[in-house]
């Protein structure tokens, strides 16, 4: 710990692991809080699931990104997409996603999907970027493949990364896992994460706090917000 440790309150233990929580190296990344994602006529809404689970998480990672940009830390967004082209999208994965009625660049009410620069793609309004906040464009579910993420985190001295956005078993564990991998402090928020099925949602926020935090700690819009005051 530093002589001037700051933590959050976090299963399995205070966060970060050291008590180094500043804004020069702390991150708040926002996983695909896109039209695709949690928007009516997008990708997960043509798969016949409930928008309410995708869309719970947004008034709460409003509040935290507030807190954020007041606190002056980093924050990062990420949207998943392919090229017009769809030179990035592997057969296998536009192939599944056919078979499930929501064809990855085929036309749907909110354009393509999941294809850059389509109404779909952008990030939904009530969470969009501010200018000079990171974008980072990835074409799967983890936010480090194919995406000069870790270069950016790298260059400014980034350790400490909070965790938000859809869906928590896919693209939020997977850039989680990743993270974990690279020795980035990763941070959950329970309630700034949705997912496609609640069960999931529940079984991926457990997987987190396994081993004596496995990947990272979990907590909660409140406790951080708190801690940040």
């Amino acid at each position: 710990m530093t002589s001037t440790s700051r933590t959050i309150a976090a299963d399995p233990y205070p966060w970060p692991f050291d008590g180094d929580l500043r804004p020069a190296n702390t991150a708040l990344i926002i996983i695909d809080m896109q039209t695709d994602f949690c928007g009516i006529g997008g990708y997960v809404d043509a798969m016949g699931y409930d928008l309410s689970l995708t869309r719970a998480p947004i008034e709460p990672i409003a509040r935290v990104l507030a807190a954020f940009r007041a606190g002056g830390y980093h924050v990062m967004h990420t949207r998943e997409g392919h090229r017009p082209d769809l030179s990035d999208l592997p057969d296998n994965k536009r192939w599944r996603s056919r078979r499930i009625g929501a064809g990855i660049g085929d036309d749907g009410p909110c354009g393509k999907v999941l294809v850059r620069g389509e109404k779909g793609w952008e990030i939904i309004p009530e969470l969009a970027p501010l200018p000079g906040e990171v974008v980072i464009d990835k074409p799967g579910k983890g936010s480090f493949c194919a995406t000069d993420l870790e270069l950016i985190l790298r260059t400014r001295g980034i350790r400490n990364l909070v965790l938000t956005g859809i869906t928590t078993d896919v693209c939020v564990h997977t850039t989680m896992r990743e993270a974990n991998d690279r020795g980035f402090e990763c941070l959950l928020l329970e309630d700034c994460c949705g997912a496609t099925d609640r069960g999931n949602h529940e079984a991926a926020v457990k997987m987190v706090t396994m081993q004596g935090g496995v990947f990272g700690a979990v907590s909660d819009s409140a406790a951080l917000i708190g801690a940040l005051a």
